[in-house]
Formats: C-alpha cells, sequence, structure tokens
C-alpha cells in the first residue's frame, strides 16, 4: 500500500498497523472494481470503521462500475456534486475523469466557478437541471424529473439518485475528516473561512 495522505481529524494509520478487518476492506477495494486500494480520500477513512467502509464501498463500486447511466453523465453528475459541496479531493479526482468521458473543459471550468454550464449538451443540462433542483429544493419537479427520465429510463433514474446520495456522502465524509488532496494538486474551492 501507498505512503498514507491523512486525515489531520483521525489518528494515523500505517500498513504495519492496520487490523485484520482493515486489512480485509484494502483487499476488498483492491479487488474489486476499482483494481487498486489508495491510503487517500473516502477509503483512508473508511478504513477507521472498516464495516461501514466495506459497504459504502461496494455501494459505490456498484454506482460507478455496474450502473446504466453513461459514463460522461455519471462523471458529470460527480463533478457536479463535488462543486455542491466544494469537495476538493472529489473534485480533484473526478474532474479529469469528467473530462476524459468527454465532458467539455468549459463546462468543468463553469462548474467549478459555481455557474451553470451554458455551453453544456442538453442531456447534461437536463442532469444539471435534476441535482440543482434535488440539492436546492430537495424535490425534484415532473418537468425536470421527466428530462432526466426520458434520458436515463427507468432504471438509470433510480441509479442517478443513488449516486447523487452516494457521492453527497463521500463530499460529507471527505470534508467533515478534512481529507488532504495529493501532493502537488491545488484545491479547486476557496476553503470557508480562509
Amino acid at each position: 500500500m501507498p505512503k498514507s495522505l491523512q486525515s489531520p481529524r483521525l489518528p494515523e494509520l500505517s500498513e504495519e498497523t492496520l487490523t485484520t478487518e482493515q486489512r480485509a476492506l484494502a483487499e476488498s477495494i483492491k479487488s474489486g472494481p476499482r483494481g487498486q486500494f489508495k491510503m487517500a480520500g473516502p477509503f483512508a477513512i473508511y478504513l477507521h470503521s472498516p464495516s461501514f467502509g466495506e459497504l459504502a464501498q461496494k455501494l459505490g463500486g456498484h454506482l460507478r462500475f455496474k450502473t446504466s447511466v453513461p459514463p460522461r453523465l455519471m462523471e458529470f453528475a460527480i463533478v457536479v456534486t463535488a462543486a455542491h459541496w466544494k469537495a476538493q479531493y472529489e473534485w480533484a479526482m473526478h474532474a479529469p475523469m469528467a473530462e476524459k468521458q468527454g465532458v467539455k473543459p468549459q463546462t468543468i471550468r463553469d462548474l467549478q466557478a459555481g455557474r451553470a454550464p451554458k455551453s453544456a449538451p442538453r442531456d447534461e443540462m437536463a442532469i444539471y437541471a435534476f441535482i440543482k433542483e434535488l440539492y436546492a429544493k430537495r424535490r425534484v419537479s415532473k418537468p425536470t424529473f421527466n428530462r432526466a427520465y426520458k434520458l436515463l429510463g427507468e432504471a438509470g433514474t433510480v441509479e442517478l439518485v443513488g449516486l447523487l446520495g452516494y457521492y453527497a456522502m463521500v463530499s460529507m465524509t471527505l470534508n467533515t475528516f478534512m481529507a488532504p488532496l495529493p501532493e502537488g494538486i491545488k484545491a479547486a474551492f476557496k476553503e470557508p473561512g480562509k
């Protein structure tokens, strides 16, 4: 396992001191669809509660690798969520993935700046409206729902909501435990109070 990017709010862990349960979690992540385990980000935090971590990483693995939501729209939804929560680590990991999946650089810049991505394609704008409405109003209107449903279908719409809930949880975890960014990566958002 690589050197850990430690959370300043949790005790430092090292490969030598991991419990049997923590090692099992690391191995489960490594042997799953991600194919690797990094002692960084949410997974390093999940090590402090391996039973919870196992459930969370399985849900995350399913949502990222086994849903009907197209990869571009999935990564777009993740970066919209990261921007909403100003989750530095989440943004740093997923903004490049979103661009690789076809999200335009201008769209990514707009999201980072807190602007609506007006030059984004119609399908991304439908997903953006769905996400913004759900996060702001805790409900989705019928027209907004119908646009997303037409794009994603029944299963995809259910999976989109699950994806948003999961990445909101990940963002809250990263923010609460102050997950540090990998060396050489600059924060995408201004931290509150700084």
